[in-house]
């Protein structure tokens, strides 16, 4: 049957049924979040002479939940007015409505017996055919459907959502021998397409796969403490980006989750595993347990390996646990040549051989943790999974990690890794040094890695067939890391443009953040020089971590200290006329930009035909905070913008002070979503994808779609409503008074004013009609301006020593 989910029911409020609500809300479906039922008042109740059959009694623990969550840091929803599309109510008194819903999510507390009792009322009011699934992250989900009704057990599955459900990408789904394929397989479209979730099917094992594997890598490292005499501060240092893994390492992480997470899955895999191997690892250290008994359970407890303090002056310091003695003491800085030596190496696979084959601490523990790890996620096939690339997946899409343990073994090299694996001296619990057979049954079959490439798609190595095959669902994505050495038709040493097929060449950056310099402007107009002699259409995308950092700060920064004016005149003027080239070329331009988008990333996307955006997505012009306007085109554009959203030929002077204030401010958006309502994006000139990995492919077809359309060159504007000196005053007004108040500096003061200039159109009696080269001019003779100034000089200069904006 074909299905469709336009309204789910959500069945408790707490930290992940509030956040699953809203990421619901999110994608534009219709969500009832529903919770038990008060049984006491509250004092400030009894004191309204409320009761507890009060309206507002009866849906306080739900509308409670789901005000904390829209509150929260970072924020659940694209935008905060989403929250309209969720509707609250209790069991008792709106479980009937989920007859009116696709699909029914039970997210209540952890016990087998409360949820049955819940599924008990589900069943009285749930039609036919509604999908039910259960977000549990450790009770067997065959043991939710017992005495459960036939159609239930066939649209029932479990669907373990990873915290924050917006942000982090895994979703589990977990079907029972009861349940249809079909519902299987439209969960696992659902969650790709639409949810933009990393799908991976699991069985219905202990902890299923990201816990299980993502938990037994963590403690792992907590047996390795003692054998390998390290700190809390050297795990983490050793344990972090170097290692393709997030920040927040592993010990952070920790505090971060919560210790008492981390014990329930290592308890619930202890006591339900009876025939893993390993199941030594997940019994805790004795300092573990000393901590869950001291109550020191990380964030929420405000101490576990790490406790924040404040100094009688005021001052802050986060100081760490000293494992030997469970006392807290000030941050050791840690040092290691291993670590010095991956800095120089950018690839995360040829980093890892870089770390494996150190000679100190660091690298010791990278070999103590990762020989295990090896040998356990082979055994964990077929247990947990048929296919090990699923386990990849978890990890990366769970736990942060660049590439997973099979990845990582990969990079290694799988057959000479095994030799290392059985003379490892540092034991874990469980660990024997011999992988699984079907390891060596692969290398004795002729095949010599887990993965690999053949026209552009990612293969895995299939052990019932003893063959490669492309992983399910990739067939369609478009991966440049998997084309490039073949499709490469150009580059210089900031840009590859490359062949996408069907017409299409995509113009990738890959300079450190993406930043934009010469290099990367040239590559700019060589792609649309290629595009439109040859091809029919182009993309601007890339596969880094960020979409582009924007302008290289560094290069501008140079020319203004050596006052090489005409020189930064020019650079600034190719700058412009580059992004003017996206807009006027003769063939469709569509810019797929996500995460960090910012300055001239933002401006170049501004200028597109087509923005075609991921979800999250965090776009802003924010030269303001060195000290500058956007010189690229994106004061003009704003300007631009604000004359087309005057209506009637009646001067909205509140457009131009919000799109004023953007800029002014520089605001950076939170989600594609609110990059629109901050004016970066215009009505029917974007498009969201919910799933970053389908991005590129998406960018592809909007711009085949715009070239089948038959696209025009478009005329540049000479219709430009300004205001002139009407605007003007209002510029320098709110100005003087922002400064009057101490609310910003003298230089802040002038940046405004320059801002204003730009876009009120300079010294104009009356409202008058320009062009696009007009402001442009305009933006450029002011931004030289500020780049003369001796308080910009310091912003760049504090930019890039300190990472971060300085204002004064």
């Amino acid at each position: 049957m074909k299905r469709s989910i336009k309204k789910v029911a959500v069945l408790g409020s707490g930290v992940m049924g509030s956040r699953i609500a809203c990421h619901f809300a999110n994608i534009g479906v219709e969500v009832l979040l529903l919770d038990i039922a008060p049984r006491e008042l509250l004092p400030a109740e009894e004191a309204k002479g409320l009761t507890l059959e009060s309206a507002a009694v009866r849906n306080r623990i739900v509308n409670t939940s789901l005000e904390t969550a829209i509150k929260s840091n970072p924020a659940p929803l694209f935008s905060k007015s989403f929250a309209k599309r969720i509707q609250t109510g209790n069991f008792e008194d709106d479980m009937s409505k989920i007859s009116q819903v696709d699909w029914i999510i039970e997210v209540v507390v952890e016990r087998l017996d409360i949820k049955k009792s819940v599924f008990d009322q589900v069943e009285k009011y749930r039609k036919q055919g509604t999908l039910i699934t259960s977000n549990t992250s450790g009770i067997p989900i065959h043991m939710m459907n017992e005495g459960r009704s036939e159609d239930f057990k066939a649209h029932f599955c479990g669907t373990h959502f990873f915290n924050p459900p917006r942000y982090l990408q895994l979703l589990e789904i977990i079907p029972t021998a009861d349940t249809k394929k079909e519902v299987v397989d439209f969960l696992m479209e659902f969650g790709d397409k639409m949810l933009g979730k990393t799908v991976v099917l699991c069985k219905d094992t202990p902890a299923f796969i990201g816990n299980r594997i993502g938990v037994y890598s963590m403690l792992a490292l907590t047996h390795l403490v003692d054998q390998l005499d390290l700190t809390v501060e050297e795990v983490d240092k050793y344990t972090g980006p170097a290692m393709g893994h997030p920040k927040s390492a592993t010990f952070r992480t920790a505090d971060v989750v919560g210790l008492d997470t981390l014990v329930n899955v290592a308890n619930g895999v202890d006591q339900n595993a009876p025939n893993d191997e390993a199941k030594g690892v997940f019994k805790l250290p004795a300092y573990i347990t000393k901590m869950v008994e001291n109550k020191w359970l990380g964030e929420k407890t405000k101490k576990g390996f790490y406790e924040k303090v404040k100094a009688t002056d005021g001052s802050s310091e986060i100081l760490s646990l000293n494992l030997k003695t469970l006392e807290f003491g000030s941050q050791q800085k840690v040092k290691s040549s291993t670590l010095e030596a991956t800095k120089l190496v950018e690839d995360i696979r040829k980093r890892m051989k870089v770390y494996e084959q150190g000679t100190d601490k660091a690298a010791t523990l990278f070999r103590a943790m990762h020989y295990p790890l090896f040998e356990y996620v082979s055994k964990r096939v077929p247990e947990i999974t048929d296919d090990f690339f699923r386990i990849d997946d978890a990890m990366r899409a769970g736990f942060g990690w660049e590439i997973g343990p099979f990845e990582v073994w990969d990079a290694l090299g799988v057959r000479e890794t095994l030799a290392k694996i059985q003379a490892e001296e540092k034991r874990l619990p469980g660990q024997t040094g011999e992988v699984a057979q079907w390891v060596h049954d692969m290398l004795a079959s002729g095949a010599e890695s887990f993965y690999k490439v053949e026209n552009g798609v990612r293969h895995y190595y299939d052990i019932a067939s003893k063959s490669y095959k492309p992983i399910p669902g990739t067939e369609e994505l478009i991966v440049l890391d998997h084309i490039r050495d073949s499709k490469t038709i150009w580059k210089n040493s900031g840009v590859s443009i490359i062949d996408l097929g069907d017409g299409i060449i995509n113009c990738e950056f890959h300079t450190k953040m993406n930043t934009i310099g010469g290099d990367v402007i040239q590559g700019i107009n060589k792609a649309i020089d290629l595009a439109e002699k040859e091809y029919r259409g182009l993309v601007i995308s890339n596969d880094g971590k960020n979409f582009s950092a924007g302008a290289n700060i560094g290069m501008i920064f140079m020319m203004a200290v050596e006052q090489d004016y005409d020189e930064l005149n020019m650079a600034v003027r190719m700058f412009q006329n580059t992004a003017m080239r996206l807009r006027y070329s003769s063939i469709p331009v569509v810019a797929a930009p996500f995460q960090l988008t910012l300055g001239g990333g933002c401006e170049f996307s501004m200028h597109a035909d087509f923005v075609q955006l991921h979800a999250e997505t965090y776009m802003g012009l924010v030269e303001f905070g060195v000290g500058v306007i956007p010189g690229g085109g994106g004061s003009k554009e704003f300007a631009l913008r604000a004359s087309d959203e005057y209506k009637d030929d009646q001067i909205v002077q509140n457009t131009l002070k919000d799109r004023f204030l953007t800029i002014g401010q520089a605001k950076v958006s939170t989600s594609a979503v609110e990059a629109f309502e901050l004016g970066y994006l215009q009505k029917g000139k974007h498009a969201i994808t919910m799933n970053r990995s389908r991005l590129l492919a998406d960018a592809k077809a909007k711009a085949i779609e715009l070239a089948d359309a038959g696209y025009v060159q478009p005329i540049p504007r000479t219709d430009i409503k300004v205001l002139g000196n009407q605007g003007l005053g209002i510029v320098y007004v709110g100005a003087d008074s922002m400064r009057a108040g101490k609310y910003i500096s003298d230089h802040d003061k002038k940046i405004s004013e320059k801002l204003g200039y730009v876009m009120c159109g300079g010294d104009l009696s009356a409202p008058t009609e320009v062009s696009e080269q007009y402001l442009l001019d305009l933006e450029r003779k002011a931004f030289l301006e500020l780049c003369a100034e001796r308080k910009t000089l310091e912003r760049i200069q504090h930019m890039l020593t300190k990472g971060k904006p300085l204002r004064n």
